[in-house]
């Protein structure tokens, strides 16, 4: 998925180096973001050793609701990885909650209550696209942006990511979502933050992080899918895990996709 917008390239005229862009710091050779906590709490130096055995230009971060833990941008890169495999949660996901939130989307109605059905079977419902398993439906997205009144990846920008500090989130030129493990990882956090302000409520996250799917297989909340440990994922490359029971998330920027490495990184974030 990708995701045009006129705002790319605005931050490198502000002197910041663009959404895509990586700090210097944590371009170059996996360093850990300044300002995040390191050490062997929570197994930070557990998962350092995992990852940097298994794919050492990867990066991570984890952590809970108080923040980072420990964030590891990937090494070796110019700008921030390529995530347009996250932007169903990134962005489609907090979009439609702030309109389900405002009253102007029920996800149970039919779209063509929306004019947003264009070629979909007759019936179907926000609902259904946000279980559905085969990835964010462009008539999802298509919705957002009617109901919105604006490219998606503007709104997110404005509303979203800007107020969450991920000033390093966005699309490059040709569209394509990029975001440092860092900006991942306030994401994540505001997730789990104990208060009811910012972007995403809790009353979505809630409404989320749980099975929509009914007695149906595989369980899937709203674009979020059931893990261990009680957690909830998106991403079979980059990934992300959110677990409001046990407080705790994670993010995985792979250098190449690995269901053993995100298998076992998940395994070291939350046990």
């Amino acid at each position: 998925m990708t995701l045009q917008s006129d705002r790319a390239g605005q931050a490198d005229q502000t002197g910041q180096g663009g959404p895509a862009r990586l700090a210097a710091e944590g371009a170059q050779g996996g360093r850990c973001e300044p300002g995040a906590r390191q050490g062997s709490g929570r197994g930070a130096d557990r998962i350092a050793a995992l990852v940097r055995e298994v794919d050492p230009g990867a990066g991570w971060a984890v952590g809970g609701v108080d923040g980072p833990d420990a964030v590891v941008e990937p090494g070796g890169r110019a700008i921030a990885p390529d995530v347009a495999g996250l932007a169903g949660v990134l962005a489609v996901w907090p979009v439609i909650g702030m309109l389900v939130d405002a009253g102007e989307l029920a996800l149970h109605t039919p779209l063509t209550a929306y004019g947003a059905a264009d070629g979909l079977p007759a019936g179907i419902t926000a609902h259904h696209l946000l279980t559905h398993g085969s990835g964010v439906s462009p008539a999802l997205v298509g919705l957002a942006e009617r109901l919105c009144g604006s490219p998606l990846a503007g709104f997110a920008a404005d509303r979203i990511w800007g107020p969450l500090g991920m000033t390093r989130t966005g699309p490059d030129a040709d569209g394509t979502l990029r975001a440092p493990a860092a900006d991942l990882g306030r994401f994540l956090s505001h997730l789990l933050a104990p208060t009811g302000g910012g972007p995403v409520s809790r009353a979505w996250t809630a409404q989320s992080l749980r099975i929509r799917t009914g007695e149906l297989l595989p369980a899937r909340g709203l674009l979020w899918h059931p893990s261990a440990h009680g957690s909830w994922s998106h991403g079979e490359g980059p990934a992300l895990w959110v677990s409001p029971r046990a407080q705790r998330w994670a993010a995985l920027l792979p250098t190449t996709p690995s269901a053993p490495l995100r298998t076992a990184f998940r395994e070291a974030a939350f046990t």
